[in-house]
């Protein structure tokens, strides 16, 4: 039997939808330290959430091109793992990841087959990949933008490399991004809200649904 997958609920911003995705069986959830993002926690809010979700759900604060004096103030809160959502080098995340003392997972945005190949660059850098929907040029932020990428990219990929996907995620076509790319893990957004910033418990709980059945 494969492990189950891993299922990410991303950008909760409440204690009530923290309690939401415990309840429907998330494994982690995120928080997003980056003002841009209408998800955005400040850091006496990430440390009461962070706590909250402490032996219930493991938690990961996602953090864009932080410097170190903001990754010293997240890893002393004590998150499960911190996300590097930004253009953070290999040389960087090693770097923070000596620094911080926590797991690291490094987002990598896939746009094209180039994007493919720099994978490899981060996999024993990294405790974890996560593999996002490039952003389009423009946009004002590097992820929860609700696009996807075209997974047959995914091909290229040594097939050793374990990552999460992300990207453009639903509770609608999670099955099929399951059973086709076969990911180690998912991490949804924006697919399980109402609005920008603003999520939706019956999605969330749908979301992990489909994701189970699939999985």
């Amino acid at each position: 039997m494969a492990d189950p997958v891993i299922i990410k609920i991303c950008g909760i911003k409440t204690y009530d939808l923290l309690d939401a995705a415990i309840a429907a069986g998330a494994d982690m959830v995120g928080f997003m330290h980056f003002q841009r993002s209408p998800r955005h926690v400040s850091i006496e809010e990430l440390a009461g959430l962070i706590s909250a979700a402490r032996g219930q759900v493991q938690s990961c604060v996602v953090l864009v091109n932080p410097d170190n004096s903001c990754v010293a103030e997240v890893a002393a809160l004590g998150p499960d793992w911190i996300q590097l959502h930004g253009p953070e080098t290999p040389h960087r995340v090693e770097a923070i990841r000596a620094e911080a003392g926590v797991e690291i997972m490094k987002a990598l945005p896939i746009g094209s087959a180039e994007d493919i190949a720099q994978v490899a660059g981060f996999v024993d850098i990294a405790d974890r990949i996560l593999l996002d929907a490039k952003p389009p040029k423009g946009a004002d932020r590097p992820g929860g933008l609700g696009e996807s990428f075209d997974w047959s990219l995914l091909k290229a990929l040594d097939p050793a490399i374990a990552f999460m996907l992300s990207g453009g995620l639903t509770p609608d076509n999670v099955a099929e991004a399951i059973t086709s790319v076969r990911p180690l893990g998912v991490d949804v957004s924006s697919g399980v809200e109402t609005a920008p910033g603003v999520k939706d418990r019956k999605l969330i709980e749908a979301f992990i649904r489909n994701a189970r059945a699939a999985g």
